[in-house]
């Protein structure tokens, strides 16, 4: 190693001066009122996005996916007889969908989503509600003449029997 007095003194002072400068050339001096008004955000044309008010990291997604679930039952009863059908039940699910239709388009932010399932589950019951009144229309029809034949056979044996004859 060979005596270098002055390159040493040189490196120690060079390096001495760039990190007492560095910190100050890299700072930035501004202030708030100097600061430009940030960029207004992009719409967003997509609702279906991530970051959107009803995408799928809100529950504004997530509710009209799992509701499809009692439009699918209610689509699956179409195969199941009138009377095994319940009409307070279909009744509720008809007005739930036709109530929370409207007030999906009321809301902010409107969801379009949990609009359309609703819409359908207010179809989908409102038909088996019309199922359910139509065989309840049609057995009341041929239960009355049932009753009327029964309470004129039960006249007729009871006449019968005023008169002692078999």
């Amino acid at each position: 190693m060979s005596f270098r007095p002055g390159l040493r003194s040189f490196r120690a002072a060079f390096q001495n001066f760039r990190t007492a400068n560095r910190q100050t050339v890299g700072r930035r001096w501004q202030t708030t009122a100097e600061a430009p008004p940030p960029p207004p955000p992009k719409e967003n044309l997509n609702p279906l996005s991530w970051n959107s008010p009803v995408g799928p990291k809100t529950v504004h997604f997530w509710a009209p996916v799992m509701k499809w679930i009692l439009v699918g039952v209610s689509i699956a009863d179409f195969t199941r007889p009138a009377d095994q059908l319940s009409l307070t039940q279909n009744g509720a699910l008809t007005a739930t969908g036709a109530i929370w239709t409207r007030w999906c388009l009321i809301i902010k932010p409107k969801n379009y989503l949990l609009a359309s399932v609703n819409f359908f589950l207010f179809l989908a019951n409102g038909y088996q509600v019309a199922r359910i009144i139509q065989y309840d229309r049609s057995n009341k029809s041929t239960k009355a003449v049932t009753e009327v034949k029964d309470v004129a056979a039960e006249a007729k044996d009871a006449v019968k029997g005023a008169l002692g004859t078999k």
